[in-house]
């Protein structure tokens, strides 16, 4: 039975630095200023034979209002209640502070257990703080370097005892199960094997070990964090008027309707030339990031300023990266004239980005949580038709039909012949074409017969790729200089090969 870790301090002590290292990853953002950290991250830690649940928070502040500290320091708190041990961090080299003092007390009326921890301990300036650490009553420090990894060992065998505690339990509740005896026969093992086939034809489709990747992008302020905090039922993200709150690519696991799923929050994304500071670069890289790995691209838009010129080069990214990509307008709730607003939307997307023709475009209140069964349904439908395959013969009585009804051109006076077609991929769906003079190919036509495969075969806004490849193995004989043959030379008084003339 693995248990919770929660790192917390106030803040640069060196948290993110030591879940970066615990994980194996460099997950969370790290920077010298204060403050980085902001929403909870989780991540799969090892630590020699152990593993365990390890979460970053946010540094723990003096606030206690609205504010934007006194949100961040509720958040930490909640992690606090929720982790099995806390290990609590403090600066050895800056040694104990008053505000160590007052979060040390904290943690002892409120964490079921606590390790305390001695970052930035390598050298000897950090004696003195590691001497001072015993005065907060939290045990013996366990002294550390997250950013070059010393003191790992000693803090195994701190979490030694706590997991063997939690091993225990998990034998126990084990021995009080019932036993159960199943015996399969072989009809139901044919059963099995059978269901075992479809799965493996479906292997794209989510599941509890690999669920559908959806990131949430937009700009800053657009509404990421609030939605995901309603889609998943619970304040789990930090959230508030200020635009860019988010910092960090958060991810979370949910089943949403019996879908598993993996959400990611991102940093809102500026224009390149208005993003100036390190750290907001190192977000935006982070989102960015977060994309890639993505399946499913859900660009966020502000229904006040819906397709701003930085809303566009989000979705063309998302496009260009090969990702389904579903739109979805948020703050609905806040218009009036509906019908005339969602005309408009509509048409303003296939004028800006034909390149998605078709894709979903759903209006949400992430405040309301209205158009949330929309979204779902859009998100699934766009993952299945990035997934799709078509067969060859499909595909060639397709391509027949489309030469039929509009012959490719002939540049030079030379007729460019489609002969054959299959699908080489999916994820996004990709085609290949064997044809004669691929390069003389316009890409006109490579968007007509682009946009015929989205009507015919249902893909609407996934992004197609498709290849043309010349058929036909080269002449060996080309660029060679003709030889004569031997009964021309003694017609035209030659000498031939091997005479002597």
């Amino acid at each position: 039975m693995s248990f919770t870790l929660a790192i917390v301090g106030r803040p640069n002590v060196g948290k993110s630095t030591l879940f970066n290292r615990l994980v194996g990853k460099k997950l969370a953002l790290v920077d010298d200023q204060p403050g980085v950290t902001r929403d909870l991250r989780e991540g799969e830690a090892r630590l020699g034979d152990l593993k365990f649940t390890v979460i970053d928070t946010a540094g723990l502040e003096e606030a206690t209002d609205e504010s934007l500290q006194g949100r961040m320091r509720k958040l930490t708190e909640r992690a606090v209640d929720m982790a099995d041990v806390c290990l609590f961090l403090i600066d050895a080299r800056a040694g104990v502070t008053p505000t160590d003092e007052v979060f040390a007390e904290i943690l002892r009326k409120r964490a079921p257990r606590v390790v305390l921890g001695a970052n930035k301990g390598e050298g000897s300036a950090a004696d003195a703080g590691v001497l001072e650490a015993y005065g907060l009553g939290l045990g013996e420090p366990v002294r550390l370097s997250a950013e070059h990894g010393e003191g790992m060992a000693d803090l195994y065998a701190a979490l030694m005892p706590i997991a063997d505690g939690f091993a225990e339990k998990a034998a126990a509740a084990e021995e009080e199960a019932p036993r159960t005896d199943i015996t399969v026969e072989e009809d139901e093992a044919e059963e099995l094997s059978a269901e075992a086939a479809r799965e493996a034809e479906e292997a794209w489709r989510p599941s509890a070990r690999r669920p559908l990747q959806v990131a949430v992008v937009g700009r800053p302020n657009a509404g990421k964090s609030t939605l995901i905090n309603r889609i998943i039922g619970e304040d789990r993200l930090l959230t508030g008027p200020e635009a860019g709150i988010t910092r960090d690519s958060i991810s979370l696991p949910i089943d949403w309707e019996g879908v598993p799923m993996r959400i990611f929050d991102t940093a809102g994304m500026r224009k390149k030339a208005k993003v100036q500071e390190k750290l907001e670069k190192l977000s935006v890289s982070d989102g960015l990031r977060a994309v890639k790995f993505a399946e499913v691209v859900v660009v966020l838009l502000d229904a006040a300023i819906p397709f701003e010129q930085q809303d566009l080069r989000i979705a063309d990214l998302a496009e260009r990266e090969g990702r389904a990509v579903v739109v979805a307008v948020n703050k609905w709730d806040l218009e009036e004239d509906r019908q005339a607003k969602l005309a408009g939307l509509k048409e303003a997307f296939d004028r800006l980005l034909p390149q998605l023709r078709g894709a979903p475009l759903v209006t949400v209140s992430a405040k309301t949580g209205r158009g949330l069964d929309r979204l779902h349904k859009a998100i699934v439908k766009a993952h299945e038709t990035w997934n799709r395959r078509v067969t060859t013969g499909q595909l060639n009585r397709w391509l027949t039909g489309m030469l039929e009804q509009h012959p490719p051109p002939a540049p030079q006076g030379r007729r460019i012949k489609l002969r054959y077609m299959t699908q080489a991929k999916t994820r996004p769906p990709g085609f290949v074409v064997m044809c004669s003079h691929p390069d003389k190919m316009p890409a006109s036509y490579t968007r007509y017969l682009v946009n015929g495969l989205r009507d015919t075969f249902d893909m609407p806004g996934t992004p197609i790729r498709l290849t043309l490849r010349g058929q036909g193995a080269a002449n060996p004989y080309k660029g060679r200089k003709k030889s004569t043959p031997s009964r021309l030379r003694k017609h035209l008084g030659k000498p031939a090969h091997g005479s002597r003339g």
